[in-house]
């Protein structure tokens, strides 16, 4: 079939998007502080700190309290058994200097609200003071001479790459349009172009940031390497707000193309075998995966036997020219199982506002969401057969997606010089999706059966991405053993009072 088979809209709608408790050095200390900190924060005073401010402090007893405790989280499943003591919605850098001091002074421990997709909501915990940065939406400067751009950390994905792109230049952003600089750095950053421009940390040149002590300073390479090292990748368990990025810049790919193939589902463990083997052959510049979905409309028919499900391979090509598109994807035309395929696009041109238009589909900001981000070294053949027949029980809404890392260096190394240290050749998992809460218990079921599944070919998880609430494991088993322990020992020598809610500080 020709590209005329397959519409640009649900070529974008369907495919093309990627994208028991744990005691660590310090937790056990930092949990009997948080018990004494409830204690002493029960009848802190907040007047003082409302005059101080100049954004928004509010309270239990103010009747916007539960608003700003939930309206920016992505998850519409939320947690019912943990808030705040107070909310502080920080104006700029003096406000939250402010903050941080006062909770210091009045044994309030902080959390740090940064605009991401973490969906077990790790920002909400019980009492202590969280620091919502939603008021700091500024992109603050684009050298295209340095190459180097300055933001401040509620700009969205979609946001900071329009802004460049008219400039001529990229940044490797992840994939969700609504998704913002700080949810998204601090925890690593899976990036679009990855295999070229690697993680998003990679590209981050000093982060602003307010210490335990309330200092702002700024961390990078050559100075406060510490939290220059913990700020790129510990997500919910850094210890610091970070208030600016200073991001490297990369010429945008003159030509953006990519492929889309549906298969009934029972092709789907051949795919899995058939892209394992030739993912090391591909160039690092293709971004490849393998979903299981909910049929597009003119396909149901075909799929009724599948409970409406189907299998569906895309390829993206950052490439420089028409003819590199069509070399860098040209593998493709070997596919062995292609006469079963039941439509395709090929060369389809592409923009990253289109690519955003895609994730954004694929992952809407309105749902009730479980989520288990993985990393894994396994042939997607064997993880996908594991998983096939249980997908055809997954809710209309729901993505199974695993990307798989091209290239002939891979799994590649993470940035030596980051808390971002889990890799793998494959990334992905089922992100569950639903709209009505009487659906909670069955999709929550589904969920939890499906990481079961998987559990014999996971090698780790992407802490921004995963149950880290109700599997303290999966946070550990989010980095090296080696960073893990440096992360907890960088929390003693910089934290030693616990001002900073550690990962399972207030959880349970």
């Amino acid at each position: 079939m020709n590209n005329s088979t397959v519409t640009r809209r649900r070529f974008l709608a369907n495919g093309l998007a990627l994208t028991s408790t744990i005691l660590v050095a310090g937790t056990a200390v930092h949990g009997k502080e948080f018990l004494a900190s409830k204690a002493a924060g029960s009848s802190v005073d907040f007047s003082a700190l409302r005059k101080d401010i100049k954004g928004t402090v509010v309270t239990a007893a103010d009747p916007e309290f539960k608003k700003f405790a939930y309206d920016t989280l992505w998850n519409r499943l939320r947690p019912s058994n943990r808030l705040p003591q107070v909310i502080v919605r920080v104006a700029n850098d003096q406000d939250a200097i402010t903050a941080v001091k006062f909770a210091k002074a009045n044994g309030l421990k902080v959390v740090v609200r940064g605009g991401g997709h973490n969906w077990c909501a790790p920002s909400l915990r019980k009492g202590g003071m969280m620091v919502d940065l939603t008021n700091l939406t500024k992109v603050l400067s684009i050298d295209t001479e340095k190459r180097i751009a300055v933001t401040e950390p509620i700009v969205s994905n979609r946001e900071i790459m329009k802004a460049l792109n008219a400039k001529g230049f990229s940044y490797p952003t992840g994939h969700c349009p609504p998704v913002k600089m700080s949810g998204y750095l601090l925890s690593g950053g899976m990036a679009w172009n990855q295999g070229i421009w690697g993680p998003g940390v990679g590209s981050v040149e000093a982060i602003e940031l307010v210490t335990p002590d309330g200092e702002l300073i700024k961390a990078t390479r050559q100075e406060h390497e510490d939290y220059f090292w913990a700020a790129r990748g510990a997500g919910c368990g850094f210890f610091g707000i970070a208030l600016r990025y200073h991001l490297k810049l990369y010429p945008t790919p003159k030509n953006i193309a990519g492929n889309v193939y549906y298969f009934p589902l029972d092709q789907v463990g051949p795919l899995g075998g058939w892209l394992s083997s030739l993912a090391p052959k591909l160039s690092p510049k293709i971004e490849l995966s393998l979903f299981v979905v909910t049929a597009p409309a003119n396909l149901a028919e075909k799929c009724k036997k599948d409970n409406g499900k189907i299998a569906m391979v895309t390829a993206t090509v950052f490439a420089e020219s028409e003819e590199e598109v069509r070399t860098k994807l040209k593998p493709f035309d070997d596919c062995p199982v292609i006469d079963k395929c039941l439509e395709k696009s090929i060369h389809t041109p592409l923009t990253f506002e289109q690519l955003f238009d895609s994730s954004g589909e694929l992952w809407p900001g309105d749902m009730r969401n479980q989520v288990d981000a993985i990393f894994s070294m396994a042939n997607l053949k064997d993880m996908m057969e594991a998983t096939k027949e249980h997908c055809l029980k997954m809710s209309p809404q729901s993505v199974f997606m695993f990307a798989i890392f091209t290239g002939p260096d891979v799994p590649v190394k993470p940035p030596a010089d980051a808390a971002f240290s889990m890799t793998g050749k494959l990334y992905g998992g089922p992100w569950t999706m639903w709209k009505d809460v009487k659906d909670d218990a069955a999709n929550i079921k589904w969920h939890l059966k499906c990481v079961e599944l998987m559990k014999p070919y996971i090698s780790g998880h992407y802490v921004s991405e995963t149950d880290t609430v109700q599997f303290p494991d999966y946070a550990k088993n989010s980095f090296s053993t080696k960073n893990w322990a440096k992360i907890a020992e960088l929390r003693k020598k910089y934290d030693p009072h616990g001002v900073f809610f550690a990962y399972f500080d207030g959880l349970n």
